[in-house]
Protein backbone atom coordinates (compact mmCIF):
# COMPACT_ATOMS: atom_id res chain seq x y z
CA UNK A 1 0.00 0.00 0.00
CA UNK A 2 1.21 3.28 -0.89
CA UNK A 3 2.17 6.05 1.55
CA UNK A 4 -0.70 8.90 0.33
CA UNK A 5 -2.72 10.70 2.36
CA UNK A 6 -6.45 10.49 1.43
CA UNK A 7 -7.19 13.84 2.40
CA UNK A 8 -4.00 16.11 1.26
CA UNK A 9 -2.74 14.00 -1.04
CA UNK A 10 0.94 13.83 0.48
CA UNK A 11 2.88 11.49 -0.51
CA UNK A 12 6.70 10.60 -0.58
CA UNK A 13 9.11 13.48 -1.60
CA UNK A 14 12.93 12.59 -2.43
CA UNK A 15 16.26 14.96 -2.05
CA UNK A 16 19.72 14.09 -0.67
CA UNK A 17 21.90 13.65 2.82
CA UNK A 18 24.59 16.50 2.69
CA UNK A 19 27.14 15.40 4.69
CA UNK A 20 29.93 17.54 6.41
CA UNK A 21 32.02 17.38 3.80
CA UNK A 22 29.24 18.50 1.31
CA UNK A 23 29.28 15.05 -0.40
CA UNK A 24 25.35 14.01 -1.44
CA UNK A 25 23.65 11.08 -1.80
CA UNK A 26 20.33 10.47 -2.11
CA UNK A 27 17.02 10.03 0.34
CA UNK A 28 13.46 9.91 0.52
CA UNK A 29 11.62 12.40 3.31
CA UNK A 30 8.07 9.79 4.17
CA UNK A 31 5.02 11.63 4.76
CA UNK A 32 3.59 10.86 8.52
CA UNK A 33 0.96 8.66 7.48
CA UNK A 34 -1.31 7.61 10.19
CA UNK A 35 -4.39 5.00 10.26
CA UNK A 36 -7.41 6.82 11.89
CA UNK A 37 -10.23 5.31 11.97
CA UNK A 38 -13.72 8.04 12.44
CA UNK A 39 -16.90 7.37 12.54
CA UNK A 40 -18.82 8.92 10.02
CA UNK A 41 -22.92 10.02 10.97
CA UNK A 42 -23.42 10.83 7.46
CA UNK A 43 -22.78 7.21 6.36
CA UNK A 44 -23.65 5.67 9.87
CA UNK A 45 -20.23 3.32 10.01
CA UNK A 46 -16.97 4.00 10.69
CA UNK A 47 -14.29 4.54 8.06
CA UNK A 48 -10.84 3.97 8.52
CA UNK A 49 -8.43 6.45 6.33
CA UNK A 50 -4.95 6.42 6.10
CA UNK A 51 -3.97 10.11 6.54
CA UNK A 52 -0.92 12.49 7.45
CA UNK A 53 -0.69 14.48 10.62
CA UNK A 54 -1.52 17.31 8.59
CA UNK A 55 -4.86 15.38 7.16
CA UNK A 56 -6.17 15.15 10.76
CA UNK A 57 -6.06 18.51 11.73
CA UNK A 58 -7.91 19.20 8.54
CA UNK A 59 -10.14 16.79 9.74
CA UNK A 60 -10.36 18.84 13.16
CA UNK A 61 -10.78 22.31 11.33
CA UNK A 62 -13.56 20.88 8.36
CA UNK A 63 -14.96 17.64 10.25
CA UNK A 64 -15.16 14.62 9.07
CA UNK A 65 -18.43 14.77 7.06
CA UNK A 66 -17.28 17.37 4.77
CA UNK A 67 -14.12 15.75 4.41
CA UNK A 68 -15.94 12.48 3.15
CA UNK A 69 -17.72 13.75 1.24
CA UNK A 70 -14.55 15.62 -0.76
CA UNK A 71 -12.95 11.78 -0.49
CA UNK A 72 -15.74 10.17 -2.58
CA UNK A 73 -16.36 13.26 -4.73
CA UNK A 74 -13.27 12.67 -5.88
CA UNK A 75 -13.51 8.91 -6.93
CA UNK A 76 -11.73 7.59 -3.45
CA UNK A 77 -12.20 4.96 -1.50
CA UNK A 78 -13.81 5.24 1.86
Amino acid sequence: MSRVCQVTGAKVGFGHHVSHSHRRTNRRFDANIQCKTYWVSSLGRKVTLRVSARGIKTIDVRGIDAVVADIVRRGGNV
